[in-house]
């Protein structure tokens, strides 16, 4: 099946227009996620402060290379084998957990929950995730009038 675009493959798609996701669209997008990620892990989630639950995002998103005869194989067929996306991203995701827990299940949920709705919602591909735990929040960090826990 073929669409309208594909018939008219003489027209770049600057002139025929075309869809673009925003970084702040994406970054919001990844901040949800990663919020319902961890959000999986109730002893973790309960140890960090209510105002210290959204994870902070930034984003670097490309448009997609346009479609050349050099990115195409001997039989015209694109060489990477993957589905036409809107555009690639780049992001770095900051989180606050609780502790003890497990630190490394919580970003590796986080990482793979975000790389996989970020390609179904908005059509992006990740290139490049970084997940840094900012800080973390001990049961005994609650109490401000005792020393410091080392």
């Amino acid at each position: 099946m073929t669409s309208d675009v594909d018939r008219r493959p003489g027209i770049p798609r600057r002139e025929r227009g075309a869809t673009t996701v925003s970084d702040h669209v994406v970054a919001k997008i990844a901040s949800h996620v990663a919020r319902e990620a961890l959000s999986r892990f109730t002893d973790s989630a309960r140890r960090v402060p209510p105002g210290r639950r959204t994870p902070r995002v930034t984003t670097s998103v490309r448009r997609p290379p346009e479609p050349n005869e050099h990115a195409a194989g001997r039989d015209g067929a694109p060489t990477h084998g993957r589905p036409d996306t809107l555009g690639e991203v780049r992001m770095r995701i900051a989180v606050e957990l609780g502790y003890p827990s497990d630190i490394g299940a919580q970003c590796a949920a986080v990482r793979r929950e975000v790389i996989e709705q970020l390609r179904a919602w908005a059509g992006m591909d990740v290139s490049e995730l970084t997940v840094s735990v900012e800080r973390l929040h001990s049961v005994h960090s609650r109490h401000r009038d005792r020393e410091r826990v080392r």
